[in-house]
């Protein structure tokens, strides 16, 4: 939705246009993490038990799995996640942390294969005082970037303009896997 922002509730409209993104807000709020004092099972814990169309799950592998994120900062924003509810780096398997890293590259080729993404920015954050929203259950950020992709929106809108559905999406991406 777009509308007219007041500056300061004194009546006078300025010259911005706002576009919306209160779906945000509900995870700012607590959906779909299990936070202190929120006792809700682990939202990658609970995505393995639904079929990939309803978990949004583009691929599986042994130890590890490709998820769209629910609360995307670019267009094919994907979570690689363990199977095996773990926090840590340094409390995985080998094999477990070459399959995080393997699927990643996998994940690469696709996302570019598919939206011709620029570059890409990966990350995990190691607990919740590094900003993990989900800091019990490991997961890395894949982050699809393209030529331009920062724009006015995310830095005076506060906001991202999603270009496709992430369902859409991840049947895309699923069937490029």
């Amino acid at each position: 939705m777009v509308e007219n922002n007041i500056v300061g509730g004194a009546g006078m409209p300025d010259r911005w246009q706002r576009i919306w993104a209160p779906h945000r807000m509900s995870y700012l709020e607590g959906e779909n993490r299990p936070l202190p004092g929120n006792a809700i099972e682990c939202p990658f814990c609970r995505i393995q038990k639904l079929s990939d169309e309803e978990g949004l799950i583009v691929a599986r592998g042994e130890e590890a799995y490709v998820v769209m994120n629910l609360y995307p900062y670019n267009a094919g924003h994907l979570l690689i996640c363990t199977n095996r509810h773990v926090g840590d780096l340094t409390e995985l398997t080998t094999s477990e942390r070459n399959e995080i890293f393997e699927l990643s590259a996998h994940a690469m080729k696709t996302i570019r294969e598919v939206s011709g993404a620029g570059g890409f920015n990966l990350g995990m954050n190691q607990g919740a005082v590094s900003g993990a929203g989900v800091a019990d259950h490991i997961h890395q950020h894949i982050i699809p970037r393209w030529a331009g992709d920062s724009n006015f929106m995310p830095l005076i809108g506060e906001t991202k303009v999603m270009p496709q559905l992430l369902s859409q999406t991840r049947s895309d991406l699923a069937a490029a896997w």
